[in-house]
């Protein structure tokens, strides 16, 4: 609900460009990587890095420390775990089963010994519109750009093994090397998009668009565009609707994002007849070439 006229919007917009930036450039990195997250089936492994990024990010509110710091920390460890214990699927969702409600009690337990103002609490689990400093901009700038760059060197292996791990190891695929990889850049992922959308709802960022996309199309190169394109709607258009209402960002930003997956269903059933069958990913063939 829009609660302010447009002078007042307007001087709110200036005010809050840095965080628009942010949610612009993390709904774009949410998007891309959420590819992965969907082709290797790791949307719980997203989850479970959450809730100990959540856990970090409460620890260095308790100190004093950088809480964007706190957050990497806390979702580098999971990420860790999962990468290095997690190799087979029943393997990695047992240990983000035993990770994620630990990972829950650490953060309430850190929060609940914060004795600052509750806003800073609820804004880690739900996210807050917040003017984001240059400094701060910056280190979220660098470390997406760290995870997108990272991304695109490793695409071609990574794909392969996401599609058919045992075909690619085959082909001499470092399938372990490039988990753990991935794990890390998942985690930095989820690290700082935890600073707009909140640990409860990141899979918002990370994984609708990406769920999205793939309803709408097959293509190795579109289903990325798309992706992105998703996620940087979702993140910015949160922004701005929550700017002009009293609620926090997280329910517009999940409101669009699932808005956008309902249209892609919809566009699907039709293009395909009302068939229910998911979309044809790219052969394991044509990404090996």
């Amino acid at each position: 609900m829009i609660s302010v006229d447009w002078a007042t919007y307007t001087q709110l917009l200036a005010l809050v460009q840095n965080s628009i930036i942010a949610a612009a450039v993390l709904g774009i990195v949410g998007g891309l990587i959420g590819v992965f997250v969907m082709q290797r089936d790791m949307a719980f492994a997203v989850h479970g890095i959450s809730e100990l990024s959540f856990a970090g990010a409460a620890a260095a509110l308790l100190l004093g420390v950088n809480v964007v710091a706190g957050s990497i920390l806390g979702s580098l460890i999971a990420a860790g775990i999962i990468g290095v214990l997690g190799a087979r699927a029943r393997d990695r969702n047992s240990i983000i089963g035993v990770l994620m409600p630990f990972g829950l009690g650490l953060g309430i337990l850190f929060l609940a010994l914060y004795p600052g103002r509750s806003g800073n609490k609820f804004g880690l689990l739900t996210g807050q519109i917040i003017s984001v400093d240059l400094p701060q901009l910056g280190l979220l700038m660098g470390i997406s750009a760290l995870v997108l760059v990272s991304l695109l060197v490793i695409w071609r292996p990574l794909t392969f093994d996401s599609l058919d791990a045992e075909v690619a190891s085959a082909r001499g695929v470092p399938g372990r090397a490039l988990s753990i990889v991935f794990m890390i850049l998942l985690g930095l992922a989820v690290a700082v998009s935890i600073q707009v959308i909140g640990a409860l709802l990141v899979l918002a960022l990370l994984v609708t668009p990406a769920a999205a996309a793939l309803r709408v199309s097959a293509s190795p190169v579109l289903v990325p565009l798309l992706s992105m394109a998703f996620g940087l709607v979702s993140a910015v258009g949160g922004i701005l609707l929550a700017l002009g209402g009293s609620l926090p960002i997280s329910p517009y930003i999940t409101t669009i994002s699932f808005a956008i997956y309902l249209v892609c269903r919809l566009i699907e059933r039709r293009v395909r007849g009302g068939a229910s069958r998911r979309p044809r990913v790219p052969a394991v063939a044509e990404v090996a070439r």
